[in-house]
């Protein structure tokens, strides 16, 4: 496992993240602030957190679990590890704020994308990533993205957050050799 960012330009990348999203949202209209399971959930929190102190209407949290969506499922060894979806409010005619902890091929937004509609008709969506890794397969791109990096395609870009991981910071996570096993995991 290899640091990508120092521990400031970590925090340089949660600033530009948090103030982006804060510059461009209005003050006054109906937002929504859904974040992917799991990262993408606490990264949500930290910005309705602060949102909130700023805004004069009522910042609505939710939490999505986009595992039945993915396009990948059958494909997956074992059995996908659900996890529950709280989205306690309506979705129509608010902005929604998805956020995700890192973007690489797009899969993952589009899953998640397609969980929202059930819930209601957003007068809008707008995607917040931390890391932008590139590597898209589909034309999905962040409005809101905290920092780029370059990666192997091979390879992992792992988010760490205190309140899951006890740390904070960006890591770059190279495959193992063969012959050894792990469990498969994205990035998106």
């Amino acid at each position: 496992m290899k640091k990508l960012l120092t521990d400031e330009q970590f925090r340089q990348a949660l600033n530009k993240f948090y103030q982006s999203i804060k510059k461009a949202l209005s003050k006054t209209e109906p937002l929504a602030i859904i974040g992917i399971r799991t990262r993408g959930e606490t990264l949500a929190s930290r910005v309705a957190k602060r949102l909130a102190a700023v805004r004069t209407k009522p910042v609505e949290l939710g939490i999505l679990d986009i595992t039945f969506y993915r396009d990948d499922l059958s494909l997956r060894k074992g059995m996908p590890l659900v996890r529950a979806t709280e989205i306690n409010f309506d979705l129509d005619n608010k902005v929604v704020l998805l956020i995700d902890d890192v973007l690489q091929t797009g899969r993952s937004v589009r899953a998640a994308m397609d969980a929202l509609i059930d819930f209601g008709r957003p007068k809008a969506i707008k995607l917040a990533v931390l890391i932008d890794r590139g590597g898209r397969e589909l034309p999905i791109c962040p409005d809101f993205c905290g920092a780029k990096v370059d990666a192997p395609a091979n390879t992992r870009v792992q988010v760490k957050l205190k309140e899951i991981d006890g740390q904070e910071g960006v890591f770059l996570i190279k495959p193992k050799a063969k012959g050894t096993t792990k469990k498969k995991t994205t990035n998106d």
